[in-house]
């Protein structure tokens, strides 16, 4: 074993960071025997420099997170603060120093993964971000190593804890969206501000890593569709539960049926409770990859949080130490195929609409014809009426999403309906 130990910049000392410093000074010896050299924290950069920070040594903390990238003998740079900027800077500037990168930041990785794979390789660096994407679950390796020689079709996904622990509250309790949310924030599942979750922001980002390592092209947050979960209500709970669905905020990555373009989306969907994504309870994320050769896979587990996330950065601590010993780099980015990806109303999927009608003869023939014109099947349809007021409830069978939304305004402007009550995809089948 070599006797040098490898120096890390730690960027961030927050949740992950405070975490990652406890593992690496608590399982030193496990980590240097399997790296095959001691691995030494050399500096961690803080905001906030005063805050007590149980575990962590003092003297390695500085607010200077540009000199401690700059210093020449670090090997490697973990970060983990967040955001675009100024991680984006202090990252090209570890590369231009000589130093690999590990990365949890899924939003910088979403917006500009192509500029920063390309300063890493510049500068013979590695960039790893196996955090990025759904917590401890291995994820991103086994889709840019393991299924590297399989052809991946389609990556189904339940990434975001927080709206996944909201719409499973709503399911087996009954709640409706903001009591849900106020106890996802009491339990700290949610942040003081939840937009990024709630909005689907979150979730976008990890789409696009995803849809870009799955399909060997370049996908940013930008080409993503996003739908958040903010107007999901107790009754598209219980439609869902009569259908024999429940609801899940997905992140879905598609192959066009053609195999010319790519297609990526975020936004709430029922799934049939058949479907392995219909069992992830509480907090939990689960990923379902399916690919010509391997099949079917799903990846299961704790997808936020502090040790979750702190195990992903070791684990691609790990494996860029050993690049390093070798002088070598791990696998950069591979984006070949160049697809395009496609728009939302190109994506061919079913609705779940429920409309509030007069309750008269002739309201259903009038709906159904709306359908018809706009080359819409009809899969299912589900009435209930009383003192001259009804529901109307019509699952549609497989469509051009763009087809079914122009079908959704041609309703409105009918003068039987009163109203579009709720519109939802259905997937999964």
């Amino acid at each position: 074993m070599r006797t040098r130990p490898l120096k890390v910049a730690l960027l961030g000392c927050g949740v992950v960071g405070s975490e990652v410093t406890r593992i690496m000074t608590t399982h030193a010896d496990d980590l240097a025997a399997r790296i095959g050299a001691p691995v030494e924290l050399a500096g961690i950069a803080v905001r906030r420099p005063d805050k007590v920070r149980e575990g962590v040594p003092a003297e390695l903390i500085t607010t200077d997170a540009t000199a401690l990238v700059k210093r020449g003998d670090i090997d490697v740079v973990i970060e983990v603060i967040g955001g675009i900027e100024p991680a984006r800077k202090l990252i090209t500037t570890a590369f231009e120093h000589g130093a690999s990168v590990v990365s949890a930041n899924k939003a910088l990785v979403a917006a500009d993964g192509a500029a920063l794979h390309a300063a890493a390789e510049e500068h013979g660096a590695d960039l790893y971000y196996e955090a990025a994407v759904a917590g401890a679950i291995p994820l991103v390796r086994p889709l840019r190593e393991s299924l590297a020689g399989d052809k991946v079709n389609r990556v189904l996904g339940i990434v975001n804890g927080t709206t996944n622990f909201i719409l499973d509250k709503m399911d087996t309790s009954g709640a409706g969206y903001s009591e849900a949310l106020d106890e996802a924030t009491a339990l700290g599942y949610a942040e003081a501000d939840p937009t990024a979750d709630v909005e689907g922001f979150d979730a976008a980002a990890k789409a696009a890593i995803l849809a870009g390592i799955a399909f060997h092209t370049r996908v940013t947050i930008d080409d993503v569709h996003r739908e958040g979960i903010t107007e999901v209500t107790a009754a598209d709970i219980a439609s869902a539960k009569r259908m024999g669905c429940t609801v899940k905020l997905l992140a879905i990555c598609e192959r066009a049926a053609h195999g010319e373009s790519v297609t990526a989306r975020v936004h709430p969907a029922m799934i049939p409770l058949t479907h392995p994504l219909a069992s992830v309870r509480e907090a939990y994320n689960a990923v379902f990859v399916e690919s010509d050769a391997a099949g079917q896979l799903m990846f299961y587990g704790p997808g936020a949080g502090g040790s979750p996330t702190a195990s992903a950065v070791l684990g691609d601590l790990v494996a860029v130490c050993r690049n390093k010993l070798s002088e070598a780099t791990g696998p950069g980015e591979s984006a070949y195929t160049q697809l395009p990806v496609s728009p939302m109303g190109e994506v061919v999927t079913r609705y779940h609409i429920s409309l509030d009608v007069a309750d008269k003869p002739g309201v259903l023939a009038q709906v159904a014809m709306v359908f018809a014109e706009h080359g819409v099947s009809i899969d299912t349809v589900r009435q209930q009426g009383k003192d001259g007021e009804a529901s109307l409830v019509v699952v549609t069978h497989r469509a051009a999403d763009a087809a079914l939304s122009s079908t959704v305004e041609a309703l409105r402007k009918l003068d039987t309906v009163r109203g579009v009550a709720s519109i939802m995809r259905v997937e999964g089948e």
